[in-house]
């Protein structure tokens, strides 16, 4: 059973606030920042960007694994492939706008692995969704996300900041929401159904202390509260929805409300990713 309720430190705030999901593509788009050529002095703002967009990758390839579950389980089928798709073709805008700089031979290193996890994806995606190709999904899903980590963290090292390690914490937020969401849909088709709700139990107390610490972030401003505070009532639907046996309105419920709290959280991620910019102006 996943807790919605939150330790002590992150202020709750009144109220209800209504949120309309916006267009699949807008839920994770975000604005290219600085380059940052070989060579050249790093600049402190264009790696907060690049710290945002790498790690945008990470909430993405689990984005992509429960869209294709969604399509394999007939949940709210036509939704699914319009955010499938939406989300393949971030992945590569993210790799286009990246590829506009000449990176360090390390970073690009790295960045060509996500790339390559990302093209073994996209190949188990041209399948018909059946249990082992979702399964397999799922898999390589899990591989480009713990790749696109290592970049991100790569990045949040070279920006020798604290901010950069707010603006990862923030983005962080965004793949929890989405491998939860993920996982729940695993034990719903009856696939890693152990394994998957232990990672869940994890997630899910990884997604609350994640708000707490930045609640105390020094970054964290009026604006940022707000999010905060939205993100923390959003939860509370999506936990709600967790909880819900695996039947068909169990997983439409996961499938919207991760939906709304990836929305929120990448909200969350681009204020830090200004108020980071801001600060070392």
């Amino acid at each position: 059973m996943i807790s919605n309720s939150w330790p002590p430190g992150l202020q709750r705030g009144a109220g209800r606030r209504a949120f309309v999901l916006q267009s699949c593509v807008s839920v994770l788009t975000v604005a290219a920042g600085p380059s940052w050529a070989q060579g050249a002095s790093m600049q402190p703002q264009a790696l907060a960007s690049a710290i945002n967009l790498t790690g945008r990758f990470r909430a993405l390839s689990q984005r992509i694994a429960k869209a294709y579950l969604q399509i394999h389980l007939e949940v709210d089928v036509t939704e699914a492939r319009l955010v499938l798709e939406a989300a393949r073709k971030l992945v590569r805008t993210g790799f286009d706008e990246l590829a506009k700089s000449q990176w360090h031979i390390d970073i690009d290193t790295q960045l060509h692995g996500v790339r390559k996890l990302f093209e073994g994806l996209e190949g188990v995606l041209v399948l018909p969704p059946t249990r082992e190709s979702v399964a397999a999904a799922s898999d390589q899903a899990d591989k480009m996300l713990a790749a696109a980590n290592a970049t991100t963290e790569a990045f949040e090292k070279l920006a020798r900041a604290s901010s950069g390690a707010v603006v990862n914490t923030a983005g962080r937020q965004r793949y929890l929401s989405q491998r939860l969401a993920k996982n729940y849909l695993m034990s719903a088709a009856g696939l890693n159904a152990k394994s998957a709700r232990e990672q869940m139990q994890a997630d899910a107390v990884a997604f609350k202390q994640g708000m707490i610490n930045l609640a105390a972030a020094p970054l964290t401003n009026a604006a940022i509260q707000d999010e905060l505070l939205a993100g923390e009532r959003q939860w509370i639907f999506f936990s709600a929805a967790l909880d819900r046996a695996p039947d068909v309105r169990g997983m439409r419920a996961v499938a919207t409300t991760s939906e709304r709290l990836l929305e929120i959280m990448n909200k969350l991620t681009t204020h830090y990713e200004a108020a980071a910019k801001q600060a070392q102006s």
